[in-house]
């Protein structure tokens, strides 16, 4: 009985070469037969991984482009995001992180692929999946749907993002990196909430989209009746987006590995897109409906673009040996055959002689020992071994993340203060007799929306019940400027149920309500339709849900935007003398660690909020909404080194509840060698 094994140096020497000998991407005609992509007349097995460029910073493309070619890929995919794209309907904005051109070319640069995934709607864990507010007041509208203001809105995005693309030649059939583009976002999903209207517009959307003649394949994901030309592809996960009060989830590279290798080997796979390659963070308020702003960290690259080297090194051996496999698996003839109970061998011949083999062992708890061509192979349980001659098995071998606290602030002298005023009814201009749905209200210009009204009292008492319902996603209550209770749903239940005792003074008394959001939902049928915020007020047996009431639209803060330098100039700041203020503003300022190495701001003492660095919200946090095991959902989060001068950096910090500043560090973050 013998076995033979490529040793791990031969193995590196193989995917260097095949690094090396893939650094310049030629544009050409691209075409696709049923088998694969065929660039410039040659079938091609692909390997892509998505890296979404407003998730990271422009200061980050390069190493992460760099990093994921080192690790195999062909092709870098990203969706484009309307909303960051055309905030206001007509104002287009494609600076900074928007820059998706930028990105692109960058991709071009090191010689790699590039697949758009223009949708417009894009799903992806983004507020609104990636849709406009202002889209959601145009007239009779509804969302993605055989409908003439949402099919023109539509269109005339997917053709400006197509003619900026053509505009730099940046399409393969113009000498570009750009493959691959896709229309729509897993519609199948919804599509049977449709009914004939949702057929009728699977085929319009495909027709528009190829009527604007990229000269690449247009795609649809995840949608079986997707009209010739345009065909579907599913992305492969690395790990699963994480929400607030999630625990922990692992995938581990074997299990990407074993079912990557078996879409290959079972079902002739030629393209492989993995979601996420590099997750990044959700900046700003851009996450939806209670969605982390860290995202997919459990990637071959994580958050801070640091390679994870198990996941990566694993993948990146497992490219090298089907690249090894390429021409029987593309050009010869398969046959598949039992080598066990739960073994098999998917067998790929071409003439003359080239062969290619894939052992597979589906048994999930036990190693096997089979028979292949007169040769004994070890298999392990669940796992599936290349042979690229049919004969060499090509062994695959697979350190933790270390955070390195630079900067303590737990000096009161550290920081300075600004609390929210409560507003009452009498402040307020905007007025209905009812409860406003919240978004129609904000326009998504801020999470916060306070409702007000004001009673009358015969008499003091001490025990009023208050009972609010709300349809998400957080609530907190303050009665006579006092605070009376806060409750929130989840993910899995946005709702917001709350009740309280209260007390109520003779005569007139304020009722100040604080409803916000956490993000906007990002799929589902009929998303224009959705509602959030408040929805009726009891106090005892009285219901105030029709009855006059005043709204102010987000906090003081954000309209004077003192989480910049010149806005921080217009409030008075006070010393910290206690951290017991809810719908509080933290100022400290903070000198750049030394060295290359990311930034991370440590916040596991506080509650929830949003943060800013010099100006720029590095997202929303929530660390008082625990896991089942009691522990917080997130507590770093990503500074990137463009956002930090050497000296002198403005930190602000929105606390809506109690968190205590005084526990809050900057840390940097490496990665020890394996």
């Amino acid at each position: 009985m013998t076995s033979r094994w490529v040793s791990l140096l031969t193995a590196v020497v193989i995917v260097m070469a095949i690094a090396a000998a893939a650094t310049v991407v030629h544009g050409g005609e691209v075409t696709y037969d049923g088998k694969s992509l065929i660039i410039d007349g040659q079938h091609k097995i692909l390997f892509s991984g998505s890296i979404h460029y407003p998730r990271s910073t422009p200061e980050m493309w390069t190493s992460l482009i760099s990093k994921a070619k080192e690790g195999g890929l062909d092709v870098i995919e990203t969706y484009v995001f309307w909303n960051l794209h055309e905030p206001q309907q007509g104002q287009y904005d494609f600076s900074g992180r928007r820059d998706i051109v930028k990105f692109v070319k960058e991709i071009q640069a090191q010689g790699l692929y590039a697949f758009i995934r223009i949708g417009p709607f894009i799903e992806s864990e983004w507020t609104y999946g990636g849709f406009p507010f202002w889209l959601h007041d145009v007239p009779g509208i509804e969302f993605r749907t055989d409908n003439e203001p949402f099919k023109d809105h539509m269109r005339n995005f997917t053709a400006k993002i197509v003619n900026m693309m053509k505009q730099d030649n940046l399409y393969a059939s113009q000498g570009g990196p750009i493959i691959l583009s896709q229309i729509e976002n897993e519609y199948g999903m919804v599509e049977k909430s449709y009914h004939e209207l949702g057929t009728a517009y699977v085929r319009w959307a495909a027709a528009m989209a190829v009527e604007l003649q990229t000269g690449v394949p247009w795609v649809m994901c995840k949608q079986d009746d997707a009209p010739d030309p345009v065909t579907t592809f599913t992305p492969f996960s690395t790990f699963r987006y994480e929400t607030y009060g999630d625990e922990k989830r692992l995938r581990t590279a074997q299990d990407i590995a074993f079912n990557v290798a078996l879409f290959i080997a079972n079902k002739n796979g030629s393209f492989v897109n993995y979601y996420m390659y590099h997750g990044g963070t959700n900046f700003g308020r851009t996450a939806s409906a209670f969605v982390k702003a860290r995202y997919y960290d459990q990637a071959p690259l994580d958050e801070y673009g640091l390679i994870r080297p198990r996941k990566w090194g694993h993948l990146k051996e497992l490219h090298a040996a089907i690249k090894l496999c390429s021409n029987p698996l593309l050009s010869g003839a398969k046959t598949t055959y039992s080598l066990g109970p739960s073994q098999e061998a998917h067998v790929f011949e071409e003439n003359p002689g080239a062969c290619a083999a894939f052992l597979i062992n589906n048994d999930e708890k036990n190693n096997a020992t089979v028979q292949f061509r007169n040769d004994s192979y070890q298999l392990p349980y669940k796992s599936i071994s290349i042979l690229p001659d049919c004969r060499t098995v090509v062994t695959a071998q697979i350190a933790p993340r270390t955070m390195t606290l630079e900067k303590m602030f737990d000096s009161p002298e550290d920081w300075e203060v600004f609390t929210e005023a409560i507003p009452s009814f009498d402040n307020t201009t905007l007025r209905a007799d009812s409860l406003l749905e919240q978004t129609n209200t904000t326009k998504d210009v801020s999470d916060y929306l306070w409702y007000t009204f004001r009673l009358e009292q015969n008499s003091s008492t001490t025990d009023s019940s208050l009972v609010m319902y709300s349809a998400g996603h957080v609530l907190h209550a303050f009665v006579n400027g006092i605070y009376a209770g806060s409750a929130h749903g989840s993910h899995a239940d946005v709702r917001v149920q709350s009740a309280s005792t209260v007390q109520l003074n003779k005569g007139t008394n304020y009722v100040s309500l604080l409803s916000a959001t956490v993000g906007l939902p990002d799929n589902g049928a009929y998303l224009n339709r959705r509602v959030l915020g408040l929805r009726s007020v009891l106090i005892e047996e009285a219901n105030f849900t029709n009855y006059q009431w005043g709204y102010q639209v987000g906090l003081m803060g954000e309209k004077l935007q003192i989480y910049t330098d010149e806005g921080a100039k217009s409030v008075a700041w006070t010393k910290l003398e206690s951290s017991n203020q809810r719908l509080t503003w933290y100022k400290t300022v903070f000198d750049a660690p030394s060295g290359d190495d990311p930034v991370s701001l440590n916040l596991w003492s506080m509650g929830k909020g949003e943060v800013w660095v010099n100006g720029e919200s590095i997202g929303r946090f929530w660390v008082s909404f625990k896991t089942t095991k009691g522990k917080p959902s997130e507590s770093w989060y990503h500074i990137p080194r463009s956002l930090v001068k050497p000296s002198g950096n403005l930190l602000i910090i929105l606390e809506e509840e109690m968190g205590n500043p005084l526990g809050i560090s900057i840390d940097t973050v490496s990665r020890n060698p394996l």
